[in-house]
């Protein structure tokens, strides 16, 4: 297994395969955007149809909240991601503005800062000189050098648009699950939470096993840990519900 990985790696490093992917530039990543709706959307439904049995409300109850709750949350969750998205990407721009009319105005100045940041690194006398002159021949190298070094920024890859979709779409669709046993009549309430909450622990360890698979971390610890970030959620949604309905002594179904 050891050996076919060393492979793989030495063949992804052959002089075409680093043409070919550096060529493509960097790649639109959105699996935080899933699993963080993924997760949120999981956690806010059940922490709902918690609450509701702990507070003793019927199962309709639970059924209304659950689903105006995941449409309004994840809507909301979706518009905050784009927000956030977004402001990056205008913040991107504005620093990318500054620094090409630094470059355009006081380019001995620019010259000097990449002098200085190579220096840093090592380089001195006429490599070092060599450095600047070749970087500074071209302005998006340079451009891309004082983003990366001067404000530790990239160009981003990442669409709001995109972000605030996959976040919603993974929301709906994961903490719509635990929603599902409260649409068949023919269980009694027990049953329905207790499936309800299955259902839930089966997607909160789901997911943390795909985030492992795209960040290559253990699979059954990140599953484990994910289920115990909704299930303590969970719990306290319940006990909070119960401990409410106990103090003003509301009658349960």
């Amino acid at each position: 297994m050891k050996d076919s990985h060393q492979q793989d790696l030495i063949k992804d490093h052959q002089p075409e395969m680093i043409r070919k992917r550096l060529s493509q530039g960097p790649k639109r990543e959105n699996i935080s955007d899933a699993v963080l709706g993924g997760i949120d959307g999981c956690i806010s439904t059940f922490a709902v149809v918690s609450g509701s049995v702990g507070a003793g409300f019927p199962s309709s109850v639970a059924v209304i909240l659950g689903f105006a709750n995941l449409f309004a949350d994840g809507f909301s969750m979706a518009i905050s991601n784009y927000e956030s998205s977004n402001a990056e990407s205008e913040y991107l721009e504005s620093v990318i503005k500054s620094e090409e009319q630094h470059i355009q105005e006081v380019p001995d100045g620019e010259r000097e800062e990449i002098r200085q940041i190579y220096r840093a690194k090592g380089f001195e006398g006429e490599l070092l000189e060599k450095v600047v002159d070749k970087i500074t021949t071209n302005k998006e190298v340079w451009l891309e050098i004082m983003l990366a070094e001067e404000h530790a920024l990239c160009k981003n890859t990442k669409n709001p648009i995109i972000s605030a979709s996959v976040t919603f779409l993974s929301f709906i669709a994961v903490g719509a699950v635990p929603l599902l046993p409260y649409l068949g009549s023919s269980l009694t309430m027990n049953q329905q939470f207790i499936m309800s909450a299955f259902l839930a622990g089966i997607m909160f360890f789901v997911i943390g096993m795909l985030k492992s698979l795209a960040l290559a971390k253990p699979l059954l610890l990140s599953g484990i840990r994910t289920l115990l970030t909704g299930g303590t959620a969970a719990a306290l949604a319940y006990f909070t519900a119960y401990f409410l309905r106990e103090v003003f002594n509301i009658a349960g179904s």
